[in-house]
């Protein structure tokens, strides 16, 4: 009766468009084992007992079991009610999985309502590790976008929506006898191999940039027949849909097709807003590939670009040079033979026939390049702060797998607004702060300068933005300014680029009841690599590596603990194109990735980086931290936080090199310093040999300290002081 019934089930849920995918030979399945699965349903235990191989027992929780309909259609199942934080329940669970059962039990207990992955119970990895039984991973996909889900206003739903149910392979699941606190742990395991799961379900690594564009918009572009909800919004304050987003990206990209050459690249020299986006999409849609221009860094850095990119035509826009007063720049560009185009002039161009065959493109859901994979994508710069800035040459599958990976950390939905005054031609504000809530379907607010903290806090209160994204210099000055109430609506707010300090993250906390959770990454990772989440979150932790990264961690010299992170996963460029090779792609050797910093991973995952190779000084044959000298010196003047600390090594003749501090705070002293040394114990080789007092340090458009520029300026004042 039971199997008639499964058979039964499973004909109806494959009508309905549910699809379940075995990683594994159904003839291996272990005797007994534990089934953990994520939930998004009420349907959830009903196609699981229609596709799960083997008879599990079904631990189902307390909304579950009490539902009549439920039980009525899983009365041939073996059920039994089950509480994840009960001990007797935990105990019967694991005598029927000893006596050679196979068992399931979703790891959050309850339905989700965000559409990812909430609290996950211990209860399955103790139930597996207890009865020494394999777990056995499932993800279940697409029943949250359907009316049994509690999404409802957050997701869009729809009556039929896709259906995927994939089994993974089983795993063994023993805790490490050396960890403390151990029951703490095993939901941190379990979440780790279920959010990895979810990534690799989600994650296509052959779409490309503007299919992936159009896949949001039929997910999310409609709500009824007529209304098309707003997703796009900058400071013209004229919203705008995916639909029209489209439309104006194929009359772009059509434009600029007749005019350039297939994988031809074309600079984008624009601030943050849409016609930046449609810019952006047009290109990639006819496979040009955008160079993202860094505005910041004056015409020779961007001349210098263009050389290093091969770049012969750039976009830009005439209200944009001339606000930001850039007409030298552009005269330097077109000297040098570039090609300047004007969104000003195209738009007069466009003719009514160009407007229509862009619109039933739409329509049709007309994608010109549908493949992405390996294929450029898009070249950004690298910051510079070490050396002369580099290209940086990211594929279609780099940024959407990094999506992926963000997504499987944090989820967004169509409530959320994430205000991006971060700069496109930043990886972060371009990846993170733009495409991630684009694809994953939340609405954006570009704002195009993150300097402006009066003005971005009154605007983040005006339009309730729920989630933002900057670094610690932004952060310190929005939340200095602001009303304690501009920030209300804030779910999250992440921060990279540079550390965030604690005095950052304490303010943030105190004054404005908002948690700052710090991500890490480079240019060169897509950009994101490591990152705390709302579930598991520790200060002064730049979080877990991202799911379907690998990594080691090789020894640097004179570095008795931790070493250089070193990785490799989908998200890592193609290469680089050097400033002295113009051009040319130099991709990695072996796909492996050598990030220059000094990190340290605890036993359970988190990463916390300790300082940057190129960031140390060799003084008599000692490695001392530059990154550590400036936090000893923010330290010592503490009271004094608005003051601005840049750390340089110079050559020194009989010791090799010496530590220079340059600071516009007045107070500091090598004899404030040494006192502040001696009172805690601390090595005299923290001591800067030289203080130099500066109005102003160089810092990039980021906030960024810019140590290559600073450096210069500190050996230009050496010189003239001997």
């Amino acid at each position: 009766m039971r199997n008639f019934v499964r058979f039964c089930l499973r004909t109806f849920f494959t009508l309905m468009k549910v699809r379940c995918l075995i990683d594994f030979d159904e003839d291996k399945l272990p005797k007994k084992g534990v089934y953990v699965s994520n939930h998004v349903s009420y349907l959830d235990p009903l196609i699981l007992f229609a596709f799960l191989p083997g008879d599990p027992v079904f631990a189902l929780n307390g909304h579950l079991y009490r539902s009549r309909v439920i039980r009525f259609l899983m009365r041939t199942a073996d059920v039994m009610p089950f509480n994840p934080i009960e001990p007797t329940d935990i105990k019967e669970l694991i005598a029927k999985v000893d006596s050679g059962r196979l068992c399931m039990i979703f790891a959050e207990g309850r339905i989700t309502e965000t559409g990812g992955l909430m609290k996950i119970y211990e209860a399955p990895g103790l139930v597996a590790d207890k009865s020494k039984a394999p777990l056995i991973p499932v993800w279940i996909d697409g029943p949250q976008y359907g009316y049994f889900s509690k999404t409802a206003g957050k997701l869009p739903h729809r009556p039929l929506p896709k259906i995927r149910v994939v089994v993974g392979k089983p795993r063994p699941f023993k805790l490490k006898d050396e960890l403390r606190r151990q029951r703490d742990h095993i939901s941190n395991e379990v979440y780790m191999i279920l959010r990895d799961m979810g990534f690799e379900i989600n994650y296509n690594p052959d779409i490309s940039l503007f299919a992936m564009l159009m896949k949001a918009a039929k997910v999310h572009a409609k709500k009824g027949f007529f209304r098309r909800p707003k997703f796009f919004e900058d400071i013209q304050r004229k919203p705008n849909s995916y639909r029209d987003v489209i439309i104006k990206s194929f009359v772009v990209g059509k434009y600029f097709k007749r005019r350039t050459a297939p994988e031809e690249h074309v600079a984008i020299l624009l601030p943050n807003a849409l016609a930046t986006i449609c810019t952006f999409f047009g290109l990639t849609a006819y496979s040009r590939i955008p160079v993202m221009l860094n505005f910041s860094l004056g015409a020779n850095n961007m001349l210098s670009m263009c050389k290093t990119a091969q770049v012969k035509k750039v976009i830009t826009s005439m209200m944009f040079v001339k606000t930001a007063k850039m007409e030298d720049v552009i005269s330097e560009l077109e000297k040098n033979g570039i090609k300047v185009f004007y969104l000003e002039k195209l738009a007069k161009e466009i003719s009514l026939w160009e407007k229509i065959n862009a619109f039933l493109r739409y329509k049709i859901k007309r994608v010109p390049h549908k493949r992405g994979g390996s294929r450029k994508a898009v070249i950004l710069f690298t910051s510079g702060s070490e050396g002369a800035p580099k290209a940086v040459v990211l594929s279609h599958a780099n940024i959407i797998s990094n999506i992926k990976q963000i997504s499987a950390l944090e989820t967004v939905n169509k409530k959320d607004i994430v205000f991006n005054a971060l700069p496109m031609f930043h990886s972060f504000g371009l990846v993170v702060g733009t495409l991630f809530p684009v694809f994953e379907g939340a609405k954006v607010f570009l704002y195009p300068s993150p300097l402006h903290y009066r003005v971005i806090a009154e605007l983040v209160y005006e339009i309730g933005a729920t989630i933002m994204f900057s670094t610690d210099t932004f952060f310190r000055g929005y939340g200095r300014i602001a009303h304690p109430f501009d920030f209300h609506n804030v779910r999250f707010m992440y921060g990279g680029a540079e550390a965030v300090k604690p005095d950052t993250r304490n303010m943030w906390m105190e004054r404005l009841g908002v948690k700052v959770m710090e991500a890490y990454g480079t240019t060169e990772c897509s950009p994101v690599l490591c990152a705390n989440n709302s579930i598991f979150n520790r200060f002064g932790s730049i979080g877990k590596i991202l799911p379907a990264i690998e990594y080691k961690v090789e020894p640097v010299p004179g570095i008795e603990k931790g070493g250089e992170l070193v990785v490799r996963g989908p998200n890592i460029m193609l290469g680089y194109i050097m400033p002295d090779n113009p051009g040319v792609l130099e991709p990695l050797k072996d796909g492996w990735y050598h990030t220059g910093d000094v990190v340290d991973i605890d036993e359970i995952g988190f990463v916390y980086i300790k300082d940057r190779i190129k960031r140390f000084a060799k003084i008599g044959g000692e490695m001392v931290s530059l990154n550590a000298v400036n936090e000893m010196v923010c330290n010592a003047y503490a009271e004094d936080n608005d003051c601005q600390y840049g750390i340089v090594a110079t050559p020194h003749e009989s010791k090799g090199e010496q530590i220079v501090l340059v600071t516009n705070n007045p107070k500091v002293t090598q004899d404030g310093l040494h006192e502040y040394i001696k009172q805690h114990g601390m090595s005299e080789l923290y001591l800067p040999r030289i203080i130099l007092h500066m109005d102003k340090l160089p810092v990039f458009a980021t906030g960024k300290m810019d140590n290559v520029t600073l450096k210069k300026m500190v050996l230009e004042e050496l010189d003239r002081q001997h």
